[in-house]
């Protein structure tokens, strides 16, 4: 039975503002609560007629969807379901805005035309007019309301109490005063200096960010050592990870806008900034209900973690993983997703205080290693592993080989103690072992790859299956006092810069 739904509101913001989100068709799981997470498939811009948004709902279900028609005159776009979990037969809706006379405010039309089976009429007309449509309007006035009483908050008051005009947004071809950590030579955490600098207009493809959170890795500490000179040139600036809220585009920016709250994971170090110029293709928007502190301290790790479980580890039920370092960033987070996919899960730390985590992550069982021997505990608890994730690098190898069962995937992640020796072949053919040392990087090398990982990682997080990450923070100008604390073994979780 065909059905038609309409429903219409006014919302108070400026038609310009309104449209800015609406027009993006990748928008809606930043201001929507029904949808988890969102991507547009084959790396294609989200305000691209023909493009495919495919996303999932809090409640389980799938949806993909196709830009029919977009128009920037009129403020109108048209678009339609290609297959869902959800029995919406021949969808197609529209989306029409128009200025309101009286006041900066924008009248929103929102209609669609469907099939239901028989029998679910009302309870599909219900859904889509509530559930999609009232609460849309509801959710996009709190997210346009929000922007509005952040600015109102944060603006400057005189001696006095009055308010102080806001300083003005700069020119997009002007340069952005910033503040960055450099390092002139390779050595220790003392050789991070805080510097005052500039960040120039971003670039074709680029967009500039103020970067309010920045991740701090392991992978930090190699590049701050000269381990892998080549990616660092001197004086440089480290860093592979931030969120902050977009400031302005260059030309072909994928889609992005300036106040999108974004994320990014990118090859070329530099993130130790409070400004700074990112290629589009490695950036992601962030979910309403992902803060950037969350997203600084999860995206590396997430990832690494779902291409370590999915795509090397080939984790699923009955699966026997080792874990190093299994209460640290990355640890936690193999533990907790493998636990969910049925696997059994054995996790090595350095102090009882770490088991604690561990286990409350998902290990089934913690082994205390101060000294880097694990092997005969793995046997005992498991019969040998199936799969190793090993950050520690070359204190842990013959231990490693030992705890191994046969046709065991060893995955070296890096080198905590040291960097990892050559591996003699011969070692690996005694068990048909196999070896490999990947680079996240190389998991997100499109704009597709980093969405729908990314789509994974904030999903798997709203639904619970990872922790929500309560990280250290330390302030930007503090980065070698992280760099000490992370080296030191004693924290837990992750570390986070505040710009």
């Amino acid at each position: 039975m065909l059905q038609k739904v309409v429903r219409s509101t006014v919302i108070d913001a400026p038609i310009a503002r309104v449209w800015e989100v609406l027009r993006d068709f990748n928008s809606h799981d930043q201001w929507h609560d029904v949808v988890a997470a969102s991507r547009i498939e084959n790396g294609e811009a989200s305000s691209q007629v023909g493009c495919v948004r495919i996303f999932s709902l809090k409640d389980g279900n799938r949806i993909r969807e196709q830009l029919l028609a977009l128009s920037d005159t009129e403020y109108k776009s048209t678009y339609c379901i290609l297959d869902a979990t959800v029995p919406l037969l021949r969808y197609v809706a529209t989306v029409t805005l128009k200025p309101v006379t009286d006041g900066d405010r924008t009248f929103w039309h929102w209609e669609s035309s469907f099939d239901s089976p028989p029998g679910m009429e009302r309870e599909l007309r219900d859904m889509v007019a509530q559930g999609v449509y009232e609460a849309g309007f509801a959710n996009l006035r709190k997210y346009l309301g929000a922007d509005v009483g952040v600015a109102a908050r944060t603006r400057p008051t005189d001696p006095v109490g009055r308010v102080r005009e806001a300083t003005p947004t700069p020119h997009p071809r002007q340069s952005i005063p910033s503040r960055e950590i450099r390092l002139a030579r390779y050595g220790g955490p003392e050789e991070l200096e805080p510097l005052d600098a500039t960040c120039p207009p971003p670039g074709p493809g680029e967009v500039r960010i103020r970067q309010s959170a920045i991740g701090v890795n392991y992978f930090d500490i190699y590049l701050r050592r000269g381990w892998i000179p080549g990616l660092l040139p001197l004086p440089g600036v480290l860093g592979m990870e931030a969120a902050g809220t977009v400031v302005d585009v260059g030309e072909g920016a994928g889609g992005l806008l300036p106040g999108d709250r974004v994320a990014y994971l990118c090859p070329e170090p530099g993130a130790y900034r409070s400004v700074r110029n990112v290629a589009a293709r490695h950036v992601v928007r962030l979910p309403h209900d992902v803060d950037e502190e969350t997203a600084a301290a999860l995206l590396l790790k997430g990832l690494t973690a779902d291409y370590l479980l999915r795509d090397l580890g080939r984790v699923g039920a009955g699966t026997r993983l080792l874990v190093h370092a299994a209460a640290g960033g990355v640890g936690s987070l193999v533990c907790a997703w493998a636990k969910q996919l049925g696997a059994t899960v054995v996790g090595t730390v350095s102090s009882e205080a770490k088991a604690r985590i561990a286990r409350e992550r998902g290990c089934d069982h913690v082994i205390v290693a101060h000294d880097y021997r694990f092997a005969d505990a793995v046997r005992a608890h498991c019969g040998g592993a199936d799969v190793i994730v090993d950050g520690l690098g070359a204190a842990a190898v013959q231990e490693n080989l030992a705890a191994a069962d046969r046709r065991c995937h060893w995955i070296s992640l890096g080198q905590a103690s040291g960097p990892l020796p050559p591996i003699d072949a011969d070692q690996l053919v005694m068990k048909s072992m196999t070896f490999s040392r990947p680079v996240v990087f190389d998991f997100v090398a499109t704009p597709a790859e980093l969405q729908e990982r990314a789509g994974r990682l904030w999903a798997a997080l709203a639904a619970g299956v990872l922790p929500r990450p309560a990280p250290e923070l330390f302030a930007l100008d503090a980065a070698g006092q992280a760099h000490r604390r992370l080296e030191s073994r004693e924290s837990t979780g992750a570390l986070v810069l505040v710009a």
